[in-house]
């Protein structure tokens, strides 16, 4: 038995007390003494949309295989839904819906045949004609839904199995990268759909490679090589990777180097400069909200014009590429 208090877990912040649909402690899971999950501490709450993210082979599919139960750890403990997942027994199962990297679905059935076969299995209404039919809406798929399975596109067969996995309304849902291959607007519209089942009470554990679909998450775990290296909020994770607020302020006069660097010793910023041009500075400072008006005080003081002072916002693919550096560097010391 592990002792608890010597785990050290990826706590999600500022979250009220709520029952966990998810927990983890010391994951592990090896391949051929090829570890793929390393010692992974993870608390999902009921009703969070968390994601997980991080390049293909970092362990994303291997973690939620376990949380499944499709696969047995090599070490450590997990509880999905209150139960052990090698434990499930009917009923936890069907509380559970999970979308696979891999088409599983059949080929020689017709969309429709595949939806009805389906719905079938999980004991779902006679009268679901009309669930059906707006599940297929949902994947744009409605007007397809009399082809071959075999005889439509590798994108479609994906959203027909996202449409599948969502049939028996689950509470849980693990998707594993939902919208891969899928145009961007469609993808926005299956977020939509993903957020209005987690105003239903839903919980959803979501892995993607699109890092800017983190903006869409309550909390994110970010994964590299096996290991899950921050739990955060999204706003939490730029904060994270850069140790602070970014702020970018814009002049119309000239930013000379003695006026650069002047700011940037400013005690009462503790401020770095991470970009500038001669008219642009963009500034790590520690409160963004804080900042901002000394900064319009300070050059108005020293009668150079402002016209933009904001806060910026680095895109979640920087942020995340950031991570991934910190941690490098902290292992190497």
């Amino acid at each position: 038995m592990l002792d608890r208090e010597q785990v050290e877990t990826q706590e999600i912040p500022d979250v009220p007390e709520r029952p966990l649909a998810i927990r983890t402690r010391e994951l592990t899971k090896a391949f051929g003494g090829e570890i793929a999950v390393n010692k992974i501490n993870m608390d999902v709450p009921t009703g969070a949309v968390f994601g997980f993210i991080g390049p293909s082979g970092s362990g994303k599919t291997t973690t939620v295989r376990l949380l499944m139960g499709l696969y047995e750890p090599d070490d450590g403990e997990i509880s999905v839904l209150g139960a052990r997942p090698s434990n499930f027994k009917r009923h936890d199962r069907e509380r559970i819906g999970y979308l696979p990297q891999l088409f599983v679905l059949y080929p020689d059935l017709t969309v429709w045949e595949n939806m009805n076969f389906t719905a079938s299995l999980y004991g779902v209404s006679f009268w679901r004609t009309k669930l059906l039919n707006r599940l297929l809406d949902l994947v744009e798929l409605r007007e397809d839904k009399h082809k071959l399975v075999r005889n439509i596109s590798g994108g479609m067969q994906r959203r027909l199995s996202l449409a599948a996995t969502l049939v028996h309304d689950p509470d849980l849902l693990f998707l594993d990268e939902p919208t891969a291959g899928i145009d961007p607007i469609l993808r926005k519209k299956f977020w939509d759909y993903f957020k209005e089942l987690q105003v239903n009470g839903h919980t959803l554990f979501v892995t993607t490679q699109y890092v800017g679909e983190a903006a869409y998450c309550d909390f994110v775990g970010v994964m590299s090589e096996g290991q899950l290296l921050t739990v955060n909020t999204p706003e939490g994770l730029r904060r994270e990777a850069y140790g602070g607020d970014i702020v970018k302020l814009g002049s119309t006069e000239r930013i000379d180097y003695t006026l650069r660097q002047e700011v940037q010793n400013l005690p009462e910023l503790k401020s770095r400069i991470l970009n500038a041009t001669d008219y642009e500075l963009q500034l790590l400072v520690d409160d963004g909200a804080t900042a901002t008006p000394y900064l319009v005080e300070y050059f108005r003081d020293r009668r150079k014009s402002i016209n933009s002072v904001e806060s910026f916002f680095p895109s979640y693919d920087d942020v995340f590429v950031k991570l991934i550096e910190k941690h490098r560097n902290n292992e190497n010391g």
